[in-house]
């Protein structure tokens, strides 16, 4: 037995369960209203409340919840222009012809299938539903790794390439389901910043313009799946390279071809619709 006060909707039919007395003015019960024979009202009184009556109430919160979710997730789906934040992970690497040094036949550099880890995150906008065109501006990490080879030394020494791209992909997509959607399309790739893994790699095998062998800019493409779970956004892409990210120019055109590299990786992400 305790003493307590309680907010309660329920049927008319079970107002004297919980608060004897109501109806007959006494004063355990305070009716706030009545509507289609449902009853609002506070109780104060010593009462003990059975488990019938509190799985009742349990229920109804329950389905309350249930509701309201259901509402979100069906207007999140609904919407025709959507605005998120999104971050996740690159996994990245490059890919090329083995280089061999025109200064010393020795060294040569190879690729090196490792893929480097690094961070994307930034924003999205979807327009349409079925069908929709979303484009995004995100910062993303990016690089790979390359092997120096010595043969005077037989030594080996291992390079990370890493950089700092801002990103403008614009994806055409199309919806399958209430989930699942597909999307492809063309990516921008403007370089902001660069370790000095790609300058030590080419100065070993006589390219010494550092600022001509990392391209500023590049176009490439993204495909992939992505998951619409209410708010929640899940994806899965793979992005290449249709132009060389790294693209020198020395007195040998058959040493800058082989210098050339593109850049591809695997992103996962989780995206939140915040309009």
């Amino acid at each position: 037995m305790t003493g307590i006060r309680l907010l309660f909707q329920l049927p008319m039919s079970d107002l004297t369960t919980i608060c004897p007395g109501e109806g007959s003015g006494e004063d355990n019960a305070n009716v706030r209203s009545v509507t289609s024979g449902t009853i609002f009202f506070t109780c104060s009184k010593t009462v003990k409340l059975d488990r019938t009556i509190m799985n009742k109430i349990n229920r109804f919160h329950l389905v309350s919840i249930l509701m309201l979710f259901t509402a979100s997730f069906a207007t999140a789906q609904n919407r025709n222009f959507k605005i998120g934040i999104k971050a996740g992970t690159n996994l990245s690497s490059l890919s090329g012809d083995e280089v061999v040094s025109s200064a010393d036949p020795s060294i040569r550099i190879g690729d090196k299938s490792t893929r480097l880890t690094g961070f994307v995150g930034g924003v999205f906008f979807r327009l349409g539903n079925s069908v929709f065109i979303q484009p995004e501006v995100l910062l993303s990490q990016k690089g790979g790794t390359f092997n120096v080879f010595r043969s005077a030394g037989n030594s080996q020494e291992e390079v990370k390439v890493r950089f700092t791209n801002l990103d403008v992909p614009v994806l055409l997509g199309i919806r399958i389901g209430e989930v699942l959607r597909i999307n492809a399309g063309p990516i921008a790739s403007l370089r902001l910043s660069e370790n000095g893994g790609l300058r030590d790699a080419l100065n070993e095998v006589g390219a010494t313009s550092v600022e001509d062998n990392f391209r500023q800019a590049a176009l490439g493409y993204q495909v992939g799946v992505g998951f619409d779970i209410g708010n929640i956004n899940l994806d899965l892409r793979y992005e290449g390279n249709a132009s060389n990210i790294i693209d020198t120019n020395t007195a040998s055109s058959s040493f800058n071809s082989q210098l050339k590299r593109k850049n591809n990786l695997f992103q996962a992400t989780v995206g939140f619709v915040i309009f």
